[in-house]
């Protein structure tokens, strides 16, 4: 599984919905990945500490600030360019399997008290971000 979280003031995704203040999340599904990496990823990106304290200093969690996540599945975080310029998504999950992980994923990020929105899964979306700092971490 793979993630690309970044800290916004605003982000939204059409068709879909849209946050203020927290973090977007781009995740893409690996094969082989399982319910236990959906759970696993979801605690980290709850509890990473990308927000200003007081003194400035990252050390607050979207949990501890309240934010919500804005989830956005996408395979193309899976691509492998290392053979020419065209990428292979061979490494991407299949949507039997992604779908049902995207979706613990962002059950996890609710039941860690993370209010989630989403985008369609396998729709072809526009994802418009207003991204604070810049913050962006790969998981």
């Amino acid at each position: 599984m793979r993630a690309v979280v970044q800290r916004v003031s605003s982000a939204r995704v059409t068709p879909g919905g849209g946050i203020g203040p927290g973090l977007c999340v781009l995740l893409g599904v690996a094969d082989g990945d399982t319910e236990d990496d959906a759970t696993r990823l979801a605690g980290k990106v709850a509890r990473l500490r990308i927000f200003q304290n007081d003194e400035g200093r990252f050390d607050r969690s979207v949990v501890d600030t309240g934010g919500a996540a804005l989830v956005v599945s996408q395979f193309t975080l899976l691509a492998d360019t290392a053979k020419g310029n065209r990428p292979s998504f061979a490494a991407a999950a299949g949507p039997e399997v992604a779908e049902p992980l995207y979706e613990r994923f962002c059950d996890e990020l609710r039941a860690l008290g993370v209010p989630v929105e989403t985008g369609v899964f396998g729709a072809r979306m526009k994802v418009e971000l207003v991204n604070d700092g810049p913050v962006t971490i790969v998981l």
